[in-house]
């Protein structure tokens, strides 16, 4: 892995560089791809989620340190760099990153597939009979959706749409004796992998097309073709304060960010001078944004390849559970508000089931006639969410609906929309937030008519509601009946939904307002107990410079603290008298690491921990810019729980990734094969001894 740290010699950074460290994790990602002990198809699919990784990271980081630089910026980063100098540290990393993916790519995972069965070919690599049969299919199906777009006085260069795989084609016209230069657009509507009669072996669509341009340009000779990809800036700049109507200007910024400035140019490498220059120039770009490849553009193709119904290249399915008190409800046709009532629930998913827990409370929330009122955040959901459905059931049945539709959700800014529209044409009360900041809290709140009186049930968690991702991402969720923690969701809603100002809340900790004071306060409470102090945490991302500094002087003090961190850390560890007590890891696997775990030892009192999850990471945007809420955990079974997930993940033979005091992530318990996530599904299953359908 590569070091982050200045060659010149001098003391270790303080701090590592947010961008730098992206790609560091983004290494990672394709270090999976890369282990021969990972069944082939899921290598394919993290070789897809690296270049997925990479152009998101292209449309928002990238993008944003481009304007910074043509606006002629020159604040520095937290680490001290500026913005130009990121851009071409960054240029360097992912020139290295792209051949080390290429090398995998060709060398290995190629003639692997091969060997399985799975033949990618080349037009020049069949026969007659293979080539007819793909000649009815160019004619059939691939022919009438093609347009190209020649280039010259009459016709001035197309737009290319971002992310969209085109060929260049260089024609000669032999009547005028000129070559020119025309577009043909790859369908994105079309299968990437075209499969010949045997099933077994695979033609690129891009492939296929270029082996007809001759039927493209009559009259004309195709002199030659190159691939070629073009990424824009993808990030929305909406100014909340001037908008009438957040959706809509949402609407008008959605349809802006179509024409977002170029940002990189990939493209087949080989490819003529000329057409270099034409692109260039054409696209605004300069030299330093070309990538030239080997292998085929756009490998986030290969998410078809993993669909093929080989199982025994993949990894064997893991059926979700249900724990034993939620599954002996649903069998006795029990409500699952009894079961909580009886005490709190701690589900992970998706080894414990989201579908008979989070899905199950809302379904049974939104048919019981008991149910005054059900509220919920929705930062991001799948488009056919079975929870917003049952939303929109209960307040077509007479109950208070208020749900919190967040439309800046990045890249779900359309499906938010039309979530929100929806939800609102069946008399679902939906509000957009605070403004200046983005509601990224995982909560619901659901109020009951009993017995005794009014009780409030709630669910907070780690990750959103959607039923396709909680398939995938790692997450906790508590379901709960606490007095003051609904007390205290009433009042965040409140404030989500009208005019107020906040007054501190009894049990949860809320950005902006309580969290980084909270977490300061907590750090340094550790910092007393000197060596008997401790600090464990779990979460995506460590990029806030007060909390890191927090941190060092934590470890100064003898405080022991261990990070598991699945992406960027802008914090170095095991620095002498800086941060000897700190040791990181990042744990990568078939599973999103998703989940914000925070525990401090002597939180309560000396000897008395404080458990935390929620849905804040420790950065500057959900310290500050957003609204995140954390839940105490406190019932002592979940805490040994969340103890055993942490632990988990740092034992020495749990394969990962440690950070080195050089700044380098080195591979760590890879000899002993330990997976932690293997651990954590058994942990679910004996919890459960029950399983459901997935």
């Amino acid at each position: 892995m590569s070091s982050l740290v200045d060659p010149a010699d001098g003391p270790p950074p303080r701090l590592l560089n947010r961008e730098l460290s992206w790609l560091d994790f983004n290494e990672r990602v394709l270090a999976l791809a890369a282990d021969p002990s990972t069944p082939l198809l899921e290598r394919l699919k993290f070789c897809a989620i690296f270049s997925s990784n990479l152009d998101e990271f292209f449309q928002v980081r990238v993008a944003a340190l481009k304007d910074q630089v043509a606006a002629g910026l020159t604040q520095l980063s937290p680490d001290g760099r500026a913005p130009g100098q990121q851009l071409l540290e960054i240029g360097d990393r992912v020139e290295d990153l792209i051949r080390q993916q290429e090398d995998l790519y060709l060398g290995q995972l190629v003639p692997a597939i091969k060997a399985n069965g799975i033949v990618m070919c080349r037009w020049s690599d069949l026969d007659l009979d293979d080539r007819k049969h793909l000649d009815e299919v160019f004619d059939d199906r691939v022919f009438p959706v093609l347009t190209p777009l020649g280039v010259d006085p009459a016709h001035p260069f197309p737009y290319i749409s971002n992310l969209s795989l085109n060929l260049a084609v260089s024609v000669y016209d032999d009547l005028n004796s000129s070559e020119r230069f025309a577009r043909v657009k790859v369908p994105p509507t079309l299968p990437r992998f075209i499969a010949l009669p045997d099933g077994e072996r695979f033609i690129l669509l891009e492939d296929l097309i270029a082996a007809h341009l001759d039927a493209l340009f009559p009259g004309m000779t195709v002199v030659d073709h190159w691939m070629f990809r073009v990424t824009r800036n993808a990030d929305l700049t909406v100014e909340e304060e001037e908008a009438d109507d957040l959706l809509v200007a949402l609407e008008m910024e959605l349809r802006r960010r179509r024409f977002g400035r170029a940002v990189r140019l990939e493209i087949e490498a080989g490819a003529s001078d000329r057409v270099l220059e034409l692109l260039v120039s054409e696209l605004d770009l300069t030299e330093d944004d070309i990538s030239f490849h080997r292998a085929p553009l756009d490998l986030t193709g290969l998410w078809a390849l993993h669909r093929l119904d080989r199982p025994e290249l993949k990894d064997e399915p893991w059926v979700p559970v249900t724990q034993t008190r939620l599954a002996d409800a649903l069998e006795e046709e029990r409500s699952l508000f009894a079961v909580i009532r009886g005490q709190d629930v701690l589900v992970h998913h998706p080894y414990d089931s989201f579908v008979s827990s989070v899905e199950e409370l809302i379904r049974q929330a939104a048919d019981d006639p008991h149910v005054l009122s059900i509220k919920m955040t929705l930062y991001r959901t799948s488009g056919d969410s079975i929870i917003a459905q049952d939303l929109i059931r209960a307040a077509e049945r007479g109950v208070q609906v208020a749900v919190l539709v967040e439309l800046k959700a990045r890249f779900d800014e359309q499906r938010n929309i039309t979530w929100a529209k929806r939800l609102e044409e069946a008399g679902v009360h939906v509000v957009h937030g605070v403004v200046g900041l983005k509601t990224h809290s995982k909560c619901t709140l659901i109020v009951r008519d009993e017995p005794e009186g009014l009780r409030r049930y709630a669910h907070i968690g780690t990750g959103n509601y959607n039923s396709s991702t909680a398939r995938l991402y790692e997450d906790f969720g508590l379901l709960t009946c606490d007095p003051q923690i609904g007390s205290d969701l009433s009042q965040l809603f409140n404030n989500l939904t009208g005019f107020s100002r906040e007054d501190p809340y009894r049990r949860l900790v809320v950005a902006p307002r309580s969290l980084r004071p909270r977490f300061l306060d907590l750090i340094a409470r550790e910092s007393s107990f000197g060596s008997a102090g401790r600090i464990t945490m779990k979460m995506n991302s460590l990029v806030d410079p007060e909390l890191i500094e927090a941190l060092y002087s934590a470890s100064q003090a003898g405080v022991r603290i261990e990070l598991v961190i699945r992406g960027i850390c802008c914090l170095l560890p095991g620095v002498p008298g800086v941060s000897d007590n700190i040791r990181v890891k990042s744990i990568l696997g078939r599973y999103l690491e998703h989940s914000r775990i925070y525990v401090f030892a002597n939180g309560n009192g000396p000897g008395r921990p404080v458990h935390y999850i929620g849905s804040a990471d420790l950065m500057p945007r959900n310290l500050d810019k957003r609204v995140e809420v954390l839940v105490p955990v406190v019932v002592s079974d979940h805490q040994r729980q969340l103890d055993s997930v942490l632990a988990t993940g740092l034992a020495a033979e749990t394969r990962g990734w440690e950070l080195s005091p050089d700044a380098h992530w080195r591979p760590a318990g890879w000899e002993g094969g330990g997976d932690s996530q293997v651990y954590l599904y058994e942990m679910a299953r004996q919890r459960s001894r029950r399983v459901t359908l997935p």
